[in-house]
């Protein structure tokens, strides 16, 4: 019988700033260094968190979802 051991979590608290600092093992498991972007994915379990993909850390508009509709495609798409 193979039971994987269950990983150890981590915890951090959010600021009065919505700040939080990223615990030492996660920042490692990640290979985070400062001026990494972070991507949340949110999910019906939960949220995942991981470094952004380069490509998509550097698209200004990765983040607005709002702005990625069909209208927008044909109004912005050669721009």
């Amino acid at each position: 019988m193979n039971r994987q051991a269950p990983r150890p979590s981590a915890f951090s608290k959010i600021s009065v700033k919505s700040q939080t600092v990223i615990p030492r093992e996660v920042r490692k498991r990640l290979g985070l260094k400062p001026g990494d972007t972070l991507r949340y994915r949110v999910t019906d379990d939960g949220v995942l968190l991981d470094k952004a993909p380069a490509a998509e850390a550097d698209d200004p508009f990765a983040s607005f979802s709002e702005w990625s509709s069909e209208a927008d495609e044909k109004a912005y798409g050669d721009l």
